[in-house]
């Protein structure tokens, strides 16, 4: 593994070099829409200032900007469901509340209570405020889309702060060889779908998600992941393989349910559907699904997580 200032590096140098290329091909092709990639680059900046943050000083300054990340997250989840209440609101706030203790397991290194916490007694104690505020009305509809909020934009993606504390020695680098690969995935996915896609996954979803796209993205993601695997992670060349074609299918069905989840959650309010395709769901959709599905693969087949 190279050392993590190396490693700094070089992932600035390709984010410059991604970025001139993004510039050079969104002016020279006016006719294609670049946009969903203009966004990816936001997000490669972004991850990759936390990851200066978690090599130069502490996981926690890391930690403290991914629960930053999951209240942003969730909130324009929040903002997607239509026809709240007060009572609805209500609950919303309960929810934000348990990003900071979610957190907290995390710099604790409490795993057993990280992984059960929003599953489990979030599930359990998230119906009695709702109940105690309007009764039934709505009920079913207020708590469980408040709940999938939770599981996806704050459970899944708070499994990227674990790594570091789960794993000091490699924790830098296997965050980083998920995010790139992630991202990755996503980019050829959508250049792919662009330029040659013809089969549509989801048409009335995403215009971005094609069978073509998803063929070529997964070579790609899995022969990346065995080039880089030597250099961020303690991987042998099989398990480089095998985890670069789990990162494509997780982050493709990632990209498909919330990209659906949307669409469900939007129709009818073309305006803000417009909006959103910049917002921070659309940068990390991937992630909800990648982050929980490698931590808990890699946890399951390596003794040092």
């Amino acid at each position: 593994m190279l050392s993590s200032y190396i490693v700094l590096l070089l992932v600035l140098a390709v984010l410059i070099a991604a970025n001139l290329v993004y510039a050079f091909a969104s002016r020279r092709h006016r006719d294609k829409d670049y946009s969903p990639i203009g966004t990816r680059m936001k997000t490669w900046w972004g991850m990759f200032f936390i990851f200066c943050l978690a090599t130069l000083f502490t996981p926690a300054v890391s930690l403290v900007s991914l629960m930053v990340l999951c209240f942003f997250a969730l909130k324009e989840y929040f903002s997607m469901i239509r026809g709240t209440r007060k009572a609805d609101r209500r609950l919303f706030l309960w929810a934000y509340l348990a990003i900071p203790v979610q957190f907290y397991w995390i710099y604790t290194g409490w795993y057993g209570m990280f992984i059960v916490f929003i599953p489990l007694y979030v599930f359990l104690i998230l119906p009695i405020p709702r109940l105690l505020g309007q009764g039934i009305f709505g009920f079913l509809r207020s708590v469980s889309s408040t709940q999938w909020g939770l599981m996806l934009m704050v459970f899944g993606l708070s499994h990227l702060a674990y790594f570091q504390f789960a794993t000091p020695e490699y924790g830098g680098g296997l965050v980083l060889f998920l995010v790139v690969l992630t991202q990755l995935n996503d980019v050829i996915h959508t250049v792919v779908s662009l330029y040659f896609g013809k089969k549509k996954v989801v048409p009335t979803s995403n215009p971005y998600l094609t069978w073509e796209g998803f063929v070529c993205s997964f070579l790609v993601t899995t022969g990346a992941s065995t080039l880089l695997a030597p250099y961020l992670t303690p991987f042998s060349p099989a398990a480089a393989v095998w985890f670069g074609a789990l990162l494509a299918l997780a982050g493709f069905f990632g990209s498909l349910t919330v990209s659906v989840l949307k669409r469900d959650l939007l129709v009818g309010d073309e305006d803000k559907a417009a909006t959103l395709k910049k917002s921070y769901l659309s940068q990390i959709d991937s992630l909800t699904y990648t982050a929980p599905v490698f931590f808990h693969t890699v946890r399951y087949f390596f003794d040092f997580m």
